[in-house]
């Protein structure tokens, strides 16, 4: 095992910010690189990498690894500080309300707006996929960062261009573990979806926000539309895990979570050894078009009639909105109806709501005209 710890100096005088990075097994070959915490208060992700460490520690000690593993267990030291009036707040960054995990670069533009970028190409997809990862390499290299923001995501970038497989933690409010992954990557993985008992499995090219986990698995999408006579090889296995939600912060959790992904990686032959238990069955993938984001109209206190995990038909009522306001405050209901069939896979832990709040997430099979280009909750 080895540890670094890049310094990011901060925006301000005097400070600064601390991002550890370990790294387990041969390098050369297949390498995998897992982070949580971008979204800084979602914790969830960060107790399974804890556990995730001790297990890849002992795996390397005993010669098992097959793979290069680099693991960012908090990945946003900036959105720890987010702290206000006793809440840790870490989804945005304060200074320009960015979304961290939105507006990750498009490579694919980046690189084939280059004029000599097609001069390299050829016709083996091995001496392609290094070809390009060499080009981004020396982009990264010629970048010049200038906020906290900038060289935090410079350090990731750099950590993360040249991964095989690329699994980014997160959690949703209230929810089941779920998952975000492209199209081309299924059925291939599956399996992944089936280690961690994903309960809805959503699919999306792009979900119009530039997202973490799309930059890397893009990339090899959008060069192949580019360039369709040239072989790339299959994107790279580029995933959002959603686990569960944010209060789910329990050890005894972590630790079967942590032992689900080291089993993925025993299936995939990352790890030498056998899988110590049996797959779950996953949800099949679903387009994420189809998932149905329900909103409430108006301020009030939301009062549930469904549960998580429980299937939904078109036309159900989910939810009372008890309004707070106007002639009768706290006595007038009005009832929220679900927009498809599906599973409820996600809710709001705090029932207080006002105009544009999510209350409920509905996996559907059925694509919804109104979901538009941008997919993403926020």
């Amino acid at each position: 095992m080895a540890l670094r710890k890049e310094i990011i100096n901060g925006d301000t005088p005097s400070q600064s910010y601390e991002l550890p990075i370990y790294e387990f097994g041969p390098q050369g070959g297949v390498k995998i690189y897992l982070q949580a915490g971008m979204h800084a208060d979602e914790h969830p992700g960060m107790l399974i990498l804890h556990h995730l460490l001790d297990a890849l520690e002992a795996a390397e000690a005993n010669g098992t690894l097959q793979a290069h593993f680099v693991i960012l267990p908090v990945v946003n030291p900036l959105g720890l500080a987010h702290l206000s009036f006793h809440m840790h707040r870490g989804r945005y960054h304060p200074v320009n309300g960015l979304n961290y995990n939105r507006g990750w670069p498009d490579f694919a533009k980046i690189l084939s707006t280059q004029s000599d970028f097609a001069d390299g190409l050829c016709d083996d997809a091995v001496k392609n996929r290094a070809y390009v990862r060499a080009k981004i390499a020396t982009y990264l290299a010629q970048a010049a960062p200038i906020t906290a923001l900038e060289k935090q995501r410079h350090i990731v970038m750099q950590n993360c261009f040249d991964a095989d497989m690329v699994l980014d933690l997160h959690c949703d409010d209230q929810a089941l573990n779920h998952l975000f992954i492209i199209p081309q990557n299924l059925p291939r993985y599956q399996g992944l979806a089936d280690r961690i008992g994903s309960m809805a499995t959503l699919t999306a090219e792009d979900s119009g926000g530039g997202s973490f986990d799309e930059v890397w698995s893009g990339l090899w999408v959008s060069l192949a539309r580019l360039f369709p006579d040239v072989p790339f090889g299959d994107p790279t296995l580029s995933v959002t895990l959603e686990y569960r939600g944010q209060a789910d912060v329990h050890d005894a959790t972590a630790q079967d979570d942590a032992q689900n992904l080291y089993d993925f990686f025993c299936d995939e032959g990352a790890i030498g050894e056998a899988a110590s238990r049996p797959k779950q069955d996953g949800a099949q993938p679903s387009c994420l078009a189809a998932t149905e984001i329900v909103r409430v109209k108006a301020p009030g206190l939301i009062a549930y009639d469904v549960s998580l995990g429980e299937q939904i038909v078109k036309g159900q009522k989910i939810a009372d909105l008890i309004s707070m306001d106007g002639l009768s405050p706290m006595r007038e209901r009005t009832a929220l109806y679900a927009g498809t069939d599906g599973i409820i896979f996600s809710l709001l832990q705090s029932k207080y709501v006002w105009p544009g709040t999510s209350i409920a997430k509905i996996a559907g099979t059925e694509k919804l005209d109104s979901r538009g280009d941008y997919l993403l909750e926020d």
